[in-house]
């Protein structure tokens, strides 16, 4: 449903595409966590920049790891040292570089930040990051109170997405959203604290 990029800057005309995790091995290689639809893709786009835009970044893809992340090299990179301190460093390029997103298809850049909001009205906060755990896409969800709540980026759970209203409408399934069961968890107790007693 989604085109996995992600980025924090919702209104800039650059996308977040990677992030890099951290060191691997002592010649400057890095583990990178590709945020493109194809991880490879990310050597595909030219130089990517870093947020602040004052560093720029060329990557070659040496090999795959097992947990979904990309080992590469990065030009003028050339110790562990030198690789540690780009440990936690998110890459973008221009918006311009990457494909329009198909029908059913949204930019993580897109989403986060729009306001969440139930099939009955109510507000229930904002999208704070997307993430994919090899199970499809999940929206976090920055209540106003609360812990986050997460829920997944389906049609059936998030049947509306408008962009340009800023906004995203969900319909959990009953017990999905934490509020909801700690009411219905209330209400059963009260009922049953009332019961008279035989």
């Amino acid at each position: 449903m989604s085109t996995p990029t992600n980025s924090t800057d919702k209104d800039s005309a650059r996308v977040c595409v990677a992030a890099f995790s951290s060191a691997h091995g002592v010649s400057g290689a890095l583990r990178l966590k590709s945020f493109t639809q194809e991880p490879d893709d990310v050597a595909q786009y030219g130089q990517l920049e870093s947020e602040d835009a004052s560093k720029i970044y060329d990557i070659e893809v040496v090999s795959h790891t097992g947990k979904g992340e990309l080992i590469v090299k990065v030009a003028g990179v050339d110790s562990r040292d030198a690789a540690e301190l780009l440990k936690g460093e998110r890459l973008y390029v221009s918006r311009t570089k990457l494909p329009d997103a198909g029908e059913e298809e949204f930019y993580h850049a897109d989403l986060i930040g729009l306001t969440v909001k139930t099939t009955n009205g109510k507000t229930l906060g904002t999208v704070r990051a997307v993430f994919d755990f090899g199970a499809g896409d999940m929206l976090e969800i920055l209540p106003k109170e609360g812990a986050l709540i997460m829920v997944p980026f389906t049609k059936a759970v998030v049947p509306i997405v408008d962009i340009e209203k800023g906004r995203v409408v969900v319909d959990p399934p009953e017990g999905l959203l934490p509020d909801a069961k700690k009411k219905k968890n209330k209400k059963a107790k009260k009922d049953k604290k009332e019961e008279p007693e035989t």
